[in-house]
């Protein structure tokens, strides 16, 4: 349990996997505060409420709302920085268990309300924000399934993910949106931007997938302003979700809930990505 004059609380940050591209020369970092721009509305703070959720608040948790528990302890559905967080208040609200509650089934008891409240809200806030973002399609136009991959021209782990999605989107399963950015080496603008100046965007794109061992796209000499604006939006947004590093995936499961991926998915989770083969 956690006083509310003395705590210490451990934030779970997206960071960014072995198998991501980030700067050329930099290490991984785990995601800025700016991720927690993707959250839904916060619940404003009651004057009422208890002491230690007021603490939390001074420590960055942010509450969309409460739930009521079978064991006295009032359920508080937050987040902080990316991750969906469940607080149990005591009846004086002097104490918090942070984490999650088991019942004797091994059954996570607040998994439906924080979805409900926080993980479901997040996700269509993220959704709507990259389907306005400036992307690139690969597939069909009415595959039933749509895969928003934020991507650099330079990462190969981009790359693998492209060759590893060939089957689903030959097969006009799935289309993937690429949200491309020029972050990893510095022409990765420039090719970017001859990927999205060109007549066809589309076409570009293959060319620079499918030659990407040669070296890719040829670069643009210089990046129009346009084009630049769009590349620091695309940037921009994939901070904002979390991602510090390509590829920055997101989907949809199959009950439409929205996930995210930080790197290029591994083993089974490829299919959990993509859907059935």
């Amino acid at each position: 349990m956690i006083r509310s004059h003395s705590m210490l609380l451990l934030f779970a940050t997206v960071v960014l996997a072995p198998t991501a591209c980030s700067r050329e020369g930099e290490q991984a970092k785990p995601a800025p505060a700016a991720a927690t721009a993707a959250a839904p509305t916060a619940k404003p703070a009651d004057a009422n409420e208890p002491a230690v959720v007021k603490t939390l608040r001074t420590q960055g948790v942010e509450f969309m709302g409460t739930f009521e528990t079978s064991i006295g302890l009032t359920g508080y559905a937050g987040v902080a920085g990316q991750r969906p967080l469940a607080v149990y208040v005591s009846k004086d609200g002097q104490y918090a268990v942070v984490g999650t509650l088991v019942n004797a089934k091994g059954e996570d008891a607040s998994a439906d309300k924080l979805k409900e409240l926080v993980s479901g809200p997040m996700g269509a806030q993220a959704w709507t924000k990259v389907e306005a973002s400036h992307w690139v399609a690969d597939g069909k136009a009415d595959a039933p399934r749509i895969i928003y991959a934020f991507s650099d021209p330079n990462c190969p782990y981009c790359n693998h993910f492209w060759e590893a999605a060939r089957p689903w989107v030959e097969s006009g399963k799935v289309q993937i949106r690429e949200i491309l950015v020029g972050v990893i080496r510095e022409d990765s603008a420039n090719k970017a931007a001859a990927i999205l100046g060109a007549a066809s965007p589309e076409a570009a794109l293959l060319e620079n997938e499918r030659n990407f061992a040669k070296g890719g796209i040829k670069p643009l000499a210089t990046v129009p302003a346009d084009v630049q604006a769009k590349l620091r939006a695309n940037e921009m947004l994939m901070l904002d979700l979390g991602f510090q590093g390509t590829p920055g995936i997101l989907f949809k499961d199959a009950d439409g809930t929205v996930q995210m991926r930080s790197g290029m998915p591994q083993g089974n989770d490829l299919q959990t990505v993509l859907g059935p083969r």
